[in-house]
Order: C-alpha cells, then sequence, then structure tokens
C-alpha cells in the first residue's frame, strides 16, 4: 500500500485537525494504531511539526470529510507521479559492524529507561540476543564494566519511530491502573569492585553475540 510523504508529520496533522479514528489515521499513514493514540496523548511525536495531506496535494478535503461521516471508510491517498515510498522489509535489525560494539550501551540505556520493552521487542530492535540482554542486565556481560548507557537513537542503532512504537506498544500492553514491572536497574557509573578491571577475557559470556 502506498504510504504518503513524511507519514509521522502527516498522522500529527490528521490527529489535531480532523475527526478520523485513529484506525482510519493508522492504516493510511502505514503505523500502528497505538503510534497514533500515543500522538493523540502528547507521548511521542513532540516538536513535530503536522504536514497538511490536503495542501501537498496527498488528499482531498471531500475524502477526509467522506471519511469523518463514516469511520467504517478509509482514507485514499491521491494519485501522484511521485516515486512509491518503499517500505523496509521486517525481520531481524541488521547492524553495521562499524556500530556493533556500541549496541551493548543502546541496550543497557533501553534497560534502564524504558524497563517496559520486552527482550523480544529489543532483540527486534537492535538486532541482538535474549543472552546478552540477560548478561548486561545481571552485569555478567564479559564487558560490563565498560558499558555505559547511550540512547540508541543518538548511536544509530534504531530509528527514533521505532523506538517511539516500541514504547507505545508496550505501555498498551501494561493496560489502564497496571503497574509497570520495573526491571533490575543497573548502575553502570559505578562499577562492581569484585570486577576486573576491564579485562575482556576474564569473564567471557560464551552466549554473547560473537560480533560484540
Amino acid at each position: 500500500m502506498a504510504l504518503p510523504l513524511m507519514p509521522k508529520a502527516t498522522a500529527v496533522w490528521l490527529v489535531e485537525n480532523t475527526a478520523l479514528t485513529f484506525i482510519q489515521i493508522a492504516e493510511f499513514c502505514g503505523m500502528h494504531e497505538l503510534e497514533i493514540q500515543a500522538i493523540a496523548d502528547g507521548e511521542v511525536a513532540l516538536g513535530i511539526t503536522g504536514l497538511d495531506p490536503v495542501v501537498k496535494g496527498q488528499l482531498t478535503a471531500y475524502e477526509i470529510t467522506r471519511c469523518e461521516a463514516d469511520h467504517k471508510r478509509r482514507l485514499k491517498l491521491k494519485p501522484s507521479d511521485n516515486p512509491v515510498p518503499q517500505s523496509r522489509p521486517k525481520g531481524t535489525r541488521y547492524t553495521p559492524v562499524s556500530k556493533r560494539h556500541d549496541r551493548p550501551d543502546g541496550i543497557a540505556w533501553i534497560l534502564k529507561n524504558h524497563p517496559e520493552i520486552t527482550d523480544a521487542q529489543l532483540c527486534k530492535l537492535l538486532g541482538t540476543t535474549k543472552p546478552t540482554i540477560q548478561a548486561i542486565r545481571d552485569r555478567s556481560h564479559w564487558n560490563a564494566a565498560n558499558i555505559k548507557p547511550r540512547n540508541p537513537v543518538t548511536l544509530g542503532l534504531c530509528a527514533e519511530a521505532d523506538l517511539e512504537k516500541a514504547i507505545a506498544i508496550s505501555a498498551s500492553r501494561r493496560g489502564p491502573g497496571f503497574p509497570m514491572a520495573l526491571a533490575p536497574q543497573v548502575d553502570y557509573a559505578d562499577p562492581d569492585p569484585n570486577a576486573t578491571d576491564g579485562d575482556p577475557d576474564a569473564h567471557p559470556d560464551p552466549d554473547a553475540d560473537p560480533d560484540l
């Protein structure tokens, strides 16, 4: 299915300026319904300026009005001569060799700041494995003494949109009134005094990613 240009900015505009349902906006923009709800709640897409699809020639005002009147209808993208954006195939994310040494830092950042994200989501988001995640969580990772939590988006390990989607989906699974299960917090700023002085061979993790 063809998607509008700048889907997230388009979704922001539709949320703010129309009476369309979250499902209608999500299907038109190629996003998850929970992402649209998170945009409406102000949890994600903060600072993104909405993009008017009518002005950009991607929708007609009549099409929006038609779908607002009947929530079972779906928005149809206005035909265009522009190339159709290609969606990224699903599957485990490939991490370039040059960035793989940063991956433990990105995993540690998510474990510390977003413990609600499941290990399965984290594996897909950063292209890692569950044994590696657990090793970083309990500090049995062979390089634990040198791991410093850093935002995976700024490290180039994942896109901000993918991280926001994972956060939104995790929050919805908890449900209203359900307390967030906090994972054990790891203070990498204060190394374990019993740990070795950063010797990478002192406690090798047999299940760790071979490229770390």
